[in-house]
């Protein structure tokens, strides 16, 4: 490795050690704290987010390796401002999840007890089929998306450090995995604010190294107009309308449904906190999407790409090119936070979902010695289940996808069709049966699932159709299993 490279690491690991003392110190301080349960401790952080973690931990898990790497790799590359532009329906996720979910699950999972998302839509339908069915598809495809994450965290290290893939991905995988297992969701949300304002800082670090970098703004047009001549084309030269829809479906609306996301719904302190977590997240990730994606685009007028293997590379190799060896570090720190937010918030739910969802409902059930003995050693449980999904996501990545951002947008699509219609429609929808629910989710991904292969219409993604029918089964089979009454339990815990 030359010098730079192993000051870049040096910063890069002193950052990665720092995230694993401060999240596990933070979980130590909340736990002795609380009285809640262990469980609702590990798993929901005692519901005590303010405004301010709410927002950021909201965002961080929502924005990944995509959104830092891929995203503006491919506008800087082919896309041009057209990516931009697609990319600014995300600057309301936020607000989008949090105002349609918000209190309604909050109370609804305080009245019934839910720590898990699973564990709500229990108490909603009263399943256990819609139990198992949605904590396996969560697992599935959570492992899905952990794999592109850890392709991108090792990608980044291997990209600016020059170690072996191999070894750069057991450094993120260790870390990540340690921090998690040890500490929990407090540990998690912690560390995503943290996080959250390492983006915000290498977002601007980089518009300005960009610009500096392109001699302003009319030298990066020049530069440009000579490697990416297309960088003006509107949004309909670059994406049909069917792809247009579709990715408005998927980063925009559809992500009511990630279960990653609408359970920090069920952790805030007060209605005063969501509403400025509303406020802030957006800004935020109108700041770290929006400028990361348009600098993305200028960032095409500084690299020949020909020696690009694809577009995630693009981002390393170019901050190592224009910034200070120290700066491009801490830089380089952000998309790794990305990474690591995005990956540690979905360690935590498919640990819960094996541990709480499904061996503590259906293992341990209501057996007195089973529960004593599930409570004392529920600390090994969480740990050990975290450990088993860690490494083998990380053994699946040593054969990394060529490009992180479709893997990612495939497993973000199969979650929304498994739990967008039974989340929204337990909400707001009071006749809505577990028959229903039960039929969105498998008929919803399963339909995703077919057309994601089968089915091209248009330049229509699989998750639009998965959506829809996911809603017809909701609504038609809630009608046709409604019966002639409404559970009054139901109606009191979840209205």
């Amino acid at each position: 490795m030359t010098t730079n490279q192993i000051i870049i690491l040096c910063i890069m690991i002193g950052y990665l050690v720092l995230n694993v003392a401060i999240g596990m110190i933070m979980a130590k301080k909340q736990e002795a704290g609380s009285t809640m349960s262990k469980e609702k401790k590990y798993f929901i952080g005692s519901r005590g987010m303010n405004g301010l973690v709410l927002a950021m931990t909201t965002m961080a898990t929502y924005t990944s390796v995509s959104s830092f790497v891929s995203g503006p790799g491919a506008a800087g590359m082919t896309y041009g401002y057209a990516q931009v532009w697609v990319a600014a329906v995300q600057f309301g996720a936020v607000f989008l999840v949090m105002g349609v979910l918000g209190n309604r699950l909050a109370i609804s999972a305080r009245k019934t007890g839910a720590v898990t998302i699973a564990g709500y839509l229990k108490a909603r339908y009263k399943s256990d089929v819609l139990v198992i069915v949605t904590s396996l598809l969560m697992v599935a495809f959570f492992m899905a998306q952990m794999v592109s994450q850890f392709t991108g965290g090792a990608t980044l290290i291997e990209s600016v450090t020059g170690l072996p893939y191999w070894v750069s991905l057991v450094i993120f995988a260790v870390v990540v995995i340690a921090y998690t297992a040890f500490g929990g969701f407090t540990a998690v949300v912690i560390t995503d604010t943290i996080q959250g304002l390492i983006m915000v800082l290498g977002t601007f670090l980089f518009i300005f190294f960009v610009l500096k970098a392109g001699g302003g703004l009319e030298g990066i047009n020049e530069g440009m107009a000579n490697n990416l001549p297309g960088v003006y084309d509107d949004l309909t030269a670059k994406y049909t309308p069917g792809a247009l829809l579709s990715f408005w479906v998927l980063v925009g609306v559809g992500t009511i449904g990630l279960p990653q996301t609408a359970v920090r719904s069920m952790g805030f302190k007060s209605t005063k906190n969501l509403k400025s977590a509303m406020v802030i997240g957006t800004i935020v990730c109108v700041v770290v999407i929006g400028g990361m994606h348009l600098a993305g685009a200028w960032a095409g007028a500084l690299l020949d790409f020909d020696n690009l293997p694809t577009s995630d590379y693009m981002i390393p190799m170019l901050v190592q090119k224009i910034m200070p060896t120290p700066i491009a570090g801490l830089f380089l720190a952000a998309p790794l936070a990305a990474v690591m937010s995005t990956v540690s918030s979905l360690l935590i739910l498919a640990s819960a979902a094996i541990i709480k969802d499904l061996y503590r409902t259906y293992i341990v059930k209501d057996n007195e010695v089973k529960i004593a003995k599930y409570n004392k050693n529920f600390s090994k449980l969480s740990f050990g289940a975290t450990l088993i999904i860690g490494a083998l996501v990380t053994i699946f990545t040593l054969e990394p996808p060529e490009i992180i951002f479709f893997l990612n947008l495939f497993a973000m699509g199969g979650m929304e069709c498994a739990f967008f219609w039974p989340l929204v429609g337990g909400v707001f929808c009071k006749w809505g049966t577990k028959q229903g629910a039960v039929a969105s989710s498998i008929g919803g991904t399963a339909v995703y699932i077919f057309c994601y292969y089968f089915v091209k219409v248009a330049g229509i993604n699989a998750v639009v159709w998965g959506l829809l029918a996911g809603m017809i089964l909701y609504f038609v089979v809630s009608k046709l299993t409604i019966g002639k009454g409404l559970d009054q339990d139901v109606l009191d815990k979840c209205f």
